[in-house]
């Protein structure tokens, strides 16, 4: 898990899954978006490979070069996502991962219908140019982990149940079972029925949301990937304050001018305070009054049965590696111990061997502690440990500085995240 190359790149393909016709090339340099396209003869051996294989009724998933890494998958026998990645350590996890989210974002947008019944391949091209943002947003480097975890980024306000109490009372009022607070691309606060949402729209919501330029209020039509692929939904967002957004998923009523009346006058101006404070949230994601040990530097918790997470780099503390640092050795030691030792989902390793009649053996700990530098060279992860735990449902991943012993790793990790149960 070395520093990657300033040259590190990530391509993504689309193509008609039937005629191997490209319906969309992303990439990112870097971790930032980049206008570079691979050339078609590529694009077409790429594809020509997997469409070889699948006439022999055989599927390819996956192949490593010596320094690129590249999955195919195919959605509905109509879209197949090619991804390609130079970036030092990806793993197939991260990728499969990847093109999931990448098509139901396609899914989000423009409908499933438009992506399995290709009538028109020229208009489908243009119906998918809404779709960039938000694409690119996954393929850049970000601040969030729902790309990777499956779970919906969180932050936890000082003043939690008042902004929850405030957004059930609305969201009643305005006839929608569908509401949260979203900041950064962070739900702050949701109602029942928005936690009860599905994979992938779940995770894509929030995170379209904190892509979209500012703006007062929308009102943007949109799929669910899960629970309504074919028939479009309302988004409603009005922006409470500068980066903090309400949002509401409806039908054809109410009109949005009523909306914006209700919001502002009975609802949100009595909690004005504990918005602003909210808000002040972002960055760090829990308050500043909760005591974390100094030597974690970052930390990713995650509750696999309500699919919540909640990830921070940033908790105060100025030596070490820098946030963006932090943030990549975090995700990769997440692939890490999702691929090789933790099950994908709480209790699906228990659940098997029990099937099988056998007792389980489910890792509860693991740590692994990034090696030196070389002589006169300047690693800034040198040194840094990295430890996993996971009680029940919930799972700790932490970034912890070098000045913390090994042999104390575990009882830290499982001291925090018994204290941070109150959140997540």
């Amino acid at each position: 898990m070395a520093e990657e190359g300033a040259a590190s790149a990530l391509h993504l393909l689309c193509l008609a899954a039937s005629s191997g016709v490209p319906l969309f090339c992303r990439s990112s340099r870097g971790g930032a978006p980049s206008r570079q396209q691979l050339p078609f003869s590529v694009i077409g051996s790429l594809n020509g490979v997997h469409m070889f294989g699948q006439n022999l009724d055989v599927t390819l998933r996956s192949a490593r070069t010596e320094d690129t890494a590249v999955v195919w998958k195919t959605f509905h026998d109509s879209v197949t996502l090619i991804v390609l990645s130079s970036e030092l350590g990806s793993a197939e996890l991260r990728l499969e991962r990847l093109l999931e989210l990448v098509f139901g974002a396609m899914v989000l947008l423009v409908g499933l219908e438009e992506l399995t019944q290709i009538r028109n391949v020229e208009r489908l091209k243009k119906d998918l140019r809404a779709t960039y943002g938000l694409i690119d947003s996954l393929l850049a480097d970000t601040e969030l982990a729902g790309d990777l975890t499956q779970c919906v980024d969180c932050i936890v306000p000082t003043e939690g149940p008042l902004l929850q109490e405030a957004l059930s009372g609305f969201a009643e009022e305005v006839g929608s079972v569908f509401a949260s607070l979203v900041a950064g691309g962070r739900v702050a606060a949701g109602t029942e029925g928005w936690w009860r949402l599905g994979a992938p729209e779940a995770v894509l919501l929030p995170w379209l949301v904190g892509t979209l330029p500012p703006q007062a209020a929308r009102d943007y039509p949109v799929y669910l990937p899960h629970g309504s692929p074919t028939v479009p939904h309302r988004l409603l967002t009005l922006m409470l304050l500068p980066g903090l957004e309400l949002c509401v998923l409806c039908g054809p009523q109410p009109p949005l001018s009523q909306v914006e009346l209700q919001v502002l006058e009975r609802w949100w101006q009595p909690v004005l305070e504990p918005l602003r404070a909210c808000l002040a949230l972002a960055p760090r994601g829990i308050p500043a009054s909760f005591p974390l040990h100094p030597d974690i530097l970052g930390l990713l918790l995650l509750h696999l049965e309500q699919k919540r997470g909640l990830f921070t780099v940033d908790l105060g503390g100025k030596e070490g590696p820098s946030p963006s640092t932090r943030r990549r050795l975090l995700r990769s030691f997440y692939v890490l111990v999702t691929a090789t030792h933790f099950p994908s989902e709480a209790g699906s390793a228990e659940e098997k061997a029990k099937e099988q009649g056998c007792a389980a053996e489910v890792p509860r700990a693991c740590y692994m502690v990034s090696g030196a530098a070389p002589e006169g060279g300047e690693d800034p992860g040198a040194g840094l440990r990295l430890v996993a735990v996971q009680a029940g449902p919930r799972r700790l991943l932490l970034l912890v500085s070098p000045q913390s012993p090994t042999h104390a790793l575990r009882g830290l990790a499982t001291r925090t995240l018994h204290a941070l149960r109150l959140f997540l």
